[in-house]
């Protein structure tokens, strides 16, 4: 990034916004810190929560930067939370914190950022923005690879990657909370958030979703059909879980391995069920042109990713056919397409 910005800063009140706010304001850019306000209810998980506004005002202050607290909580509700509750009422596992940079973070606040004059958003996502030949940007993987995001940011496309700056994400995370503590930041030393930000430790996600939705008992069942237990709700249950289950004989672990809300069936198998040839995904996004063909395919924030070949199934949804059977994808969970280190596009399983 050649020449001094004027560049907007999304601060959660963690270390590694902090971070990515001075580095930029070391560099001479013209920085401002804003937090967002998303979540109105409890939060306990260290993104949403007051102290985290006052966090970020406060290193805000230390770096000598004006900060700023805007209020997207009716967009946050509307395009996050109420999807998120949906998703799990159709028996679709969703993915909230990916599903808030798809449509705020990257969209609202980055709209919000090009009206108020500011040339570059920039975040304190472990990834990397670079250009390729071509002239087009890539998200790229962090260097740290235990703290890489690059997979909660594949949706992101051209016209969202073109005022981008991630500034750590060539940092280790150790380097990143020593670069705090020369600096003397308050959030040198704190925690990781690591859980959905509007979830509670003391709520859980049963608890959120039951005060919000029906949750269905369902009948639990093997894949002979045999009746083997129960569960509360249907609705919670998810492809691949084994914990929680309660199941009645036997001595091997068994795993979900198809959901049913109409019949409010759940059925078990063992490990080896849950592998399938391919993956259907939908809500496809490409960083720049499409690039069908061979891919590597990755299905979890840290999962390793796998090979696979993307095919357009012609009707706005494609197939992720891998190379050796992979675990089924629970429907709502991203597909992240990679070549090497860059990412390609994603898609969300159904």
């Amino acid at each position: 990034m050649s020449g001094a910005h004027r560049i907007m800063v999304a601060m959660s009140g963690g270390v590694d916004s902090s971070v990515a706010a001075a580095l930029l304001a070391e560099a001479g850019h013209d920085v401002v810190g804003v937090t967002l306000k998303l979540w109105g209810g409890a939060s306990d998980s260290g993104c949403c929560s007051i102290s985290d506004v006052d966090d970020a005002r406060r290193v805000a202050d230390q770096l000598g930067i004006e900060h700023h607290t805007f209020n997207f909580a009716d967009d946050f509700d509307a395009r996050v939370v109420q999807p998120y509750i949906a998703a799990h009422a159709a028996g679709r596992t969703p993915n909230p914190c990916i599903e808030c940079n798809r449509h705020i973070k990257f969209a609202r606040l980055a709209e919000r950022a090009h009206a108020l004059g500011f040339d570059h958003l920039a975040t304190g996502h472990h990834a990397r923005v670079v250009t390729r030949a071509d002239g087009t940007r890539r998200i790229a993987r962090g260097v740290d690879a235990a703290k890489d995001q690059s997979y909660v940011l594949a949706m992101l496309d051209q016209g969202r990657l073109a005022g981008l700056d991630l500034p750590i994400g060539h940092l280790p995370k150790s380097e990143v909370r020593a670069i705090a503590e020369r600096l003397g930041l308050r959030t040198a030393n704190k925690p990781d958030s690591q859980d959905v930000c509007f979830i509670t430790s003391v709520s859980k996600r049963s608890g959120f979703l039951a005060e919000r939705m029906p949750l269905t008992p369902g009948t639990v069942v093997d894949t002979d059909g045999t009746t083997v237990g129960s569960v509360s709700s249907v609705e919670l249950v998810t492809i691949g879980q084994r914990r929680g289950l309660h199941l009645a004989g036997g001595t091997a672990p068994r795993y979900v391995v198809d959901t049913d809300l109409a019949s409010r069936t759940v059925t078990v198998g063992r490990r080896s069920d849950l592998f399938a040839e391919s993956t259907a995904v939908a809500e496809i996004t490409w960083s720049a042109a499409a690039e069908w063909g061979p891919v590597l395919a990755q299905t979890r924030a840290h999962g390793a990713a796998e090979t696979a070949v993307v095919t357009d199934s012609g009707d706005g949804t494609a197939v992720v056919t891998w190379d050796e059977p992979h675990l089924r994808v629970a429907p709502g969970q991203t597909v992240a397409f990679y070549r090497d280190d860059l990412v390609l596009g994603s898609g969300t399983a159904v």
